[in-house]
């Protein structure tokens, strides 16, 4: 295996469009499907069950072309829908006529969503019986990969282990490279294999400068814009990354009827992935070249770290996975060396290593706004040799090695932490 090949391979399988939401949405994805599959007008019974995180995630987080929030009204829309063709951009189809057969099906139909117990961080499980024939579908492990499909007791698709076990060889070979290894492999791909990461950072700046128009939940980007223009907060690059990128989830967090790009299967991760650099390359331009490459080390140390602490995880993947890639290449495009580079990982992950996912809701703005202006903190302290020390807490003299801590932080030390989360947010409903 080559790693120019698996870093292209990675971005293209991970940098994806996602409309809303990645977790409602993909529950909306796998009740469309199993509708289309079901073939069957007359629906007499609706079961959907879901991991623990995928429930936390999508309880209090806005569904884009409604006033609506939480996983039921997703189920019924992609039942309404009915085909699941655009993917995780299906509810952009949502409109009055949608909405109202979605109500009906939660009116009328016997229909449940709950908690499945399982290990597994992605996971969605539907049950639809009609009049004439019944469907089971199971996503695992990405939010859009169907591994399962039973229809009146026939399997009609059984994914193997060979598409998992292709993504974990590959991600296996990822991190057993250096972030030097990675960086300088970047530095090698032609600007030409790139160029898609392009759209991405213009899909990510629609939804920011919405953010920005008005204001969206609790306004932390529109409201940083106004204090800036006040003069009350400095027109500096901390400040617009910070500005930027609360916009972006403040709009996308109350449904914003406009598509993100998600990187490693979260839309928020995707916005704070992207908009520090766009914030860097709106106060300095940059070229093509540098901004793909800038793109593509941010996604790519993303993917990295939440390789050791899970797609959906108990801590922040936003601030310390999607955040630290910002941090390194906005690092990089100011020309910091590869020990700089390293320095701005590790003073990112000294840091904000402790933020914990409660779900995703407006105030998400408020995480991302944070994790955004210490990615140019950490990169504008790395770049100037202050660096955190060797062996002071979870950090150590590699990134490398600071990341496998925080990876067990994360599945070890916070086991418990997502039940806490749920129980706390179940006691509120």
């Amino acid at each position: 295996m080559e790693l120019k090949n698996i870093i292209i391979n990675i971005l293209k399988n991970e940098v994806v469009p996602a409309m809303g939401c990645t977790e409602p949405v993909a529950v909306a994805f796998a009740c469309a499907k199993s509708k289309q599959v079901l073939e069957d007008e007359s629906i007499r019974k609706v079961q959907v069950f879901v991991s623990p995180n995928i429930y936390k995630n999508g309880l209090g987080v806005g569904i884009p072309n409604t006033e609506e929030v939480g996983l039921s009204i997703s189920a019924a829309l992609g039942i309404s829908i009915g085909n699941a063709n655009k993917g995780l951009e299906l509810l952009e189809d949502v409109d009055e006529n949608i909405l109202l057969k979605a109500h009906k099906i939660l009116k009328d139909i016997p229909f449940k969503l709950d908690i499945k117990d399982t290990d597994k961080k992605i996971y969605i499980e539907v049950n639809i019986e009609g009049k004439y024939n019944n469907v089971n579908l199971i996503i695992e492990d990405r939010h859009n990969n169907i591994k399962y499909i039973e229809k009146n007791n026939e399997i009609i698709l059984n994914k193997g282990s060979n598409d998992e076990n292709k993504d974990n060889t590959e991600i296996s070979f990822l991190i057993n490279k250096t972030i030097q290894d990675i960086v300088k492999t970047i530095e090698k791909i032609g600007t030409e294999d790139l160029l898609f990461l392009l759209d991405g950072m213009n899909m990510n700046k629609k939804m920011a400068d919405k953010g920005l128009e008005k204001k969206f939940g609790i306004g932390v980007g529109y409201r940083t814009k106004k204090l800036i223009d006040k003069n009350i907060l400095s027109n500096d690059l901390l400040n617009n990354s910070m500005m930027i990128t609360a916009a972006g989830a403040d709009a996308r967090m109350s449904g914003v009827d406009l598509p993100v790009m998600s990187s490693n299967g979260s839309g928020n991760n995707g916005l704070t992935a992207i908009l520090p650099i766009v914030a860097f390359n709106q106060k300095y331009h940059q070229t093509n070249d540098k901004l793909v490459k800038a793109l593509a080390i941010s996604h790519v140390i993303n993917c990295y770290i939440k390789s050791y602490i899970g797609r959906l995880s108990a801590l922040c993947g936003c601030a310390v996975a999607a955040g630290t890639g910002a941090s390194a290449a906005i690092t990089w495009l100011m020309g910091g060396s590869y020990e700089q580079i390293d320095g701005a990982i590790k003073n990112m992950i000294a840091n904000i290593s402790g933020m914990i996912c409660d779900g995703a809701k407006s105030s998400c703005a408020l995480k991302v706004s944070t994790s955004a202006s210490v990615a140019v903190q950490s990169a504008l302290l790395a770049i100037n040799g202050d660096i955190t020390f060797d062996r002071n807490g979870i950090i150590e003299a590699s990134a490398e090695k600071t990341i496998k801590n925080l990876g067990i932080l994360s599945s070890d030390g916070m086991h418990n932490m997502d039940n806490s989360i749920l129980a706390i947010m179940e006691n509120m409903i």
